[in-house]
């Protein structure tokens, strides 16, 4: 497969997973910062441009890869497929309401297909955890409570934005677990702070409860941090990882059950590698795929949803 990145911010972190990946023959990468290109030519062997039309409009690219500011994937998705191109994109996929409706019209037109980066699907704790609630080996899940906590590192990340920017990724797992439950509440404050927040969101049907809780204003001292704790009838299932800024990860994932608590040994694979293989071979083979434009669009929804409450 033939391939054009859009980007060299995640775009090159895609470019080097993708020029290790068999199957893939030529990569081309459009960016603004000449010498980012050129470096990235001499360490991946790859093709740069400063043209986007020069990569939409090349008849031998099969995919665009967007890694563009999120307010501009709907632009180019679309321009992309008119060309007559598959098209793999960041999250989250977009913005607002509009551009996700303009998204699945231009795919449906097209014959061409857009899959979303939902990398949480192919981490190993939420694997488990899906695996778990589908395959019925707890009982019943009656509650799961999913966190995302992180300093003030990344930008805006406010009350009108950490939605989309930062809670986007358990949307996408609860989205795909619990089949879009209703969000029935939202709660949230910035402290005062500007380009930070602390959001609390509760889903909740006759059969489960759930709640999401991210916060962009931790301490800067406070390591980036992931979890989830789920109840079943018959277990819980606790997870934690802290990733450190020099780079240590600390996850793990313990079962507290009958035969008390056991250790659940994790993958230690990378889930960004396995989303952009998935995608592939969801490309290259036509199946049904669970990084769907459809997927993704219903956890953008939620968001969407979400910032209006918090609005």
């Amino acid at each position: 497969m033939n391939i054009g990145i859009l980007g060299t911010g995640f775009g090159a972190y895609h470019a080097k997973l993708f020029a290790e990946m068999e199957g893939v023959k030529r990569i081309v990468i459009f960016g603004r910062n000449e010498a980012k290109l050129d470096k990235l030519k001499e360490e991946l062997g790859v093709e740069i441009t400063t043209s986007i039309e020069e990569i939409l409009t090349d008849p031998s690219l099969d995919l665009i890869d967007i890694c563009l500011p999120s307010d501009l994937h709907s632009t180019y998705a679309i321009q992309a497929l008119k060309s007559g191109k598959h098209v793999f994109c960041e999250t989250p996929v977009c913005l607002n309401h509009e551009d996700a409706w303009a998204m699945r019209r231009a795919e449906d037109c097209s014959g061409k297909r857009i899959m979303v980066n939902q990398f949480i699907k192919f981490d190993h704790a939420y694997t488990y955890l899906y695996e778990s609630v589908h395959s019925g080996q707890y009982g019943k899940l009656l509650h799961v409570s999913l966190k995302r906590e992180t300093a003030p590192l990344w930008g805006d990340l406010g009350l009108g934005k950490i939605a989309a920017n930062l809670m986007i990724h358990e949307l996408d797992m609860i989205t795909w677990l619990l089949g879009n439950p209703p969000l029935s509440s939202v709660w949230g404050s910035s402290s005062g702070k500007d380009g930070q927040a602390l959001v609390h969101a509760d889903f909740d049907t006759s059969q489960v409860s759930a709640e999401i809780i991210v916060s962009s204003q931790m301490p800067e001292s406070y390591p980036f941090t992931v979890g989830y704790e789920a109840y079943f009838e018959q277990a819980k299932l606790v997870f934690h990882e802290v990733d450190y800024p020099d780079g240590k990860v600390e996850a793990t994932l313990y079962e507290y059950g009958p035969a008390g608590k056991q250790e659940i040994v994790l993958d230690q694979g990378n889930p960004y590698e396995k989303s952009l293989r998935y995608a592939l071979q969801s490309f290259t083979d036509g199946t049904p795929s669970i990084i769907s434009l459809e997927h993704a669009a219903n956890a953008a929804e939620a968001a969407f949803e979400i910032t209006r409450k918090l609005s």
